[in-house]
């Protein structure tokens, strides 16, 4: 699909688009991939890792600056949405910030990704938009609808949006995993809340779901992989089993356990093998059969969250995980 083609990621030089960028050069050979992004620092980093790839490419900008956007979308066949202002605290004290990343900044990616005439656009979302508790989720449920809603805006434009919704990504920088190995040696782990549970997907997991995404789409769909839960408690005791774990409380605007299908999305929800799909509730396109496809519609009471998940990791699977990433575990 992205044979020869142009792609660009906002927010490239986070976790999801140092795994995206070689997964997908080496797959699906591109003519061009961007990384745009605004830390000119973390450009350099990771231009050192393909300083023999001239297919990568650096553009330094901001999705809040609309103008900068135009500029970087000439030529581009496929966007990949992840720039974001996500540390739920970070978020809860600067609220404005906020919203002008991940609100104003997916309505100007929108808007210029229609006028540029961009094909598929995926948007990164996150679990903390289903139900959400906190300004970064509440955000995040803005742009869902606003990359939902862009396909009406697109008309006869024919640019495609679509979502991708995914939570805990295992080793990522700022994630649970390497701030309790970074612990570890002190002999104490803080843990919030001694039943909280988190879902666990890796990176090539996420790159996947994307991929599959960006060739599945019809418009409009959020799509929700299927991966196993863990305890917080459990993956302290897999990273340090020496160490005491002293519960400290929940942060502001942190949740018990994550949920990313919640049930008022039920009626519009379709399961498959490896994922689910929550389809838009506007223009009727819930009973679109282009985009239900194979689906198998959930029970109207159904929840996709962490503590009821069917599906857990256990001690060996994330100590064969840790062991095997090791050497990347937080630098990405």
């Amino acid at each position: 699909m992205f044979e020869n083609s142009t792609i660009l990621v906002t927010g490239g030089t986070g976790s999801f688009g140092n795994k995206f960028v070689p997964m997908t050069l080496e797959k699906y050979k591109p003519k061009k991939i961007i990384i745009f992004s605004r830390d000119e620092m973390k450009q350099w980093e990771m231009a050192k890792k393909f300083q023999n790839e001239d297919r990568v490419r650096f553009f330094i900008g901001d999705v809040r600056d609309r103008d900068r956007l135009y500029r970087a979308l000439d030529g581009v066949d496929y966007v990949v949405h992840a720039a974001a202002t996500k540390i739920v605290p970070t978020a809860e004290y600067n609220p404005f910030e906020c919203v002008k990343t991940n609100v104003i900044g997916a309505m100007n990616l929108i808007d210029a990704c229609i006028d540029k005439g961009v094909k598929r656009v995926i948007a990164l979302s996150t679990d903390k938009a289903s139900s959400p508790i906190n300004l970064y989720g509440a955000t995040k449920l803005t742009s869902d609808k606003l990359f939902v809603a862009g396909n009406s805006y697109a008309g006869e434009h024919g640019t495609r949006f679509g979502v991708v919704r995914y939570g805990n990504v295992m080793g990522s920088r700022g994630s649970v995993i390497p701030f309790f190995m970074s612990l570890r040696e002190t002999g104490v782990l803080p843990i919030t809340d001694d039943r909280m549970t988190r879902f666990m997907i890796s990176l090539d997991e996420g790159v996947e779901l994307v991929w599959h995404a960006f060739e599945d789409m019809e418009g409009g769909e959020i799509y929700v992989k299927k991966i196993p839960s863990m305890k917080v408690t459990d993956i302290a005791r897999v990273v340090a089993p020496e160490a005491r774990q002293d519960v400290v409380g929940i942060r502001p605007g942190e949740k018990l356990h994550e949920q990313m299908v919640g049930f008022e999305d039920a009626p519009f929800t379709y399961e498959y093998d490896e994922h689910f799909k929550i389809l838009p509730a506007i223009n009727n396109w819930a009973t679109s059969p282009k985009r239900i496809k194979n689906g198998r519609k959930v029970a109207e009471d159904f929840t996709y969250a962490s503590d009821t998940n069917p599906e857990w990791m256990d001690d060996a699977a994330l100590e064969a995980w840790i062991e095997d990433h090791r050497a990347n575990i937080g630098t990405i």
